[in-house]
């Protein structure tokens, strides 16, 4: 190993030390599987967890709802077919970039993304445009901070995202192109709500719940928030959506939760929740109106579906 004397180190190179310490008391709260070279395998406790603010006080669906009955097209089309088709699906080691129009652009490991904030547990209502609903406890924090890592540009209006994909590990995907990607606005990126996700039940995520790191959008269509994230983009202009290119007239860019905008094949007005045999309203931005509705302004929610 190389030591240097102070007398060769450039100051450019001494960490600071809230850095180092921040780190350090990270490190130090991890369990042992976080610092071997299984890091992230799925079912790792996650300490030091704290709880949100932004969390509903609804039921809580199970475990195995939310881990059994996935849209994850790379892992299959039917929703039983992910939980068993990601097994062994490999996340470590893993980076994501963050690139585009910001002035210090650069590639993140997860180690990185999950030390960058504290953790926390946000209980969220989560709306699938198939009508279908759950509530989880998602463990993350928001996307922001980790954008602010980069210093957007003021030409930075849109972000692009792009999802892993990999024919060898996910022989049965089918259904779409890939790689899967989505897009946010900018507003809607920075948004508070908008959760930069490593977990869920106080576990990292499970491969076909988007290990180990997705995005969650309370107050859009499940679509919306893509999951193993390997590429985030900023950019200035709206960027292609795979859901909207598969078909534009049912998936627009936005979509926001709007019961009184039907899918083209059946009515967005009900919903049922996982696990129960009822049927409930829909809510308006999934119930996150008073949050998010400014975010619309002047914007007619049925041209900008």
């Amino acid at each position: 190993m190389l030591i240097k004397r102070a007398a060769d180190i450039a100051h450019s190179e001494i960490t600071p030390k809230s850095t180092y310490l921040n780190r350090r008391a990270f490190l130090a709260g991890l369990p042992a599987a976080f610092l071997g070279a299984r890091a992230l395998t799925a079912g790792t406790k996650l300490p030091n967890v704290t709880k949100s603010p932004y969390s509903t006080s609804e039921k809580i669906n199970s475990f195995n709802d939310v881990s059994t009955y996935n849209n994850y097209y790379e892992f299959g089309t039917d929703k039983n077919e992910p939980s068993v088709y990601a097994k062994g699906f490999k996340t470590s080691p893993w980076t994501v970039s963050v690139e585009g129009l910001c002035a210090k652009p650069r590639k993140f490991s997860i180690e990185e993304i999950m030390a960058l904030a504290p953790l926390e547990e946000r209980i969220y209502r989560h709306r699938c445009v198939e009508r279908w609903s759950i509530v989880v406890p998602w463990i993350g924090y928001s996307l922001s901070t980790l954008l602010k890592q980069v210093e957007p540009t003021s030409k930075a209006t849109f972000v692009a995202f792009e999802t892993f994909f990999d024919r060898k590990q996910m022989p049965h995907a089918a259904g779409l192109d890939f790689p899967y990607v989505e897009g946010l606005r900018m507003d809607e990126a920075m948004h508070p709500l908008t959760l930069l996700t490593v977990g869920m039940y106080e576990e990292t995520l499970p491969p076909q719940d988007g290990a180990p790191v997705r995005m969650i959008l309370p107050w859009k269509y499940g679509f919306k928030s893509v999951k193993s994230i390997v590429r985030i983009k900023l950019v200035s202009s709206v960027p292609p959506t795979s859901w909207n290119k598969q078909a534009s007239n049912e998936y627009g860019f936005y979509s926001n939760v709007n019961p009184k905008v039907d899918h083209p094949r059946w009515s967005q007005a009900q919903e049922r929740r996982l696990g129960e045999l009822r049927m409930r309203p829909t809510l308006l931005f999934n119930g996150y109106g008073d949050q998010v509705a400014s975010l619309y302004n002047g914007m007619d929610l049925k041209k900008y579906y």
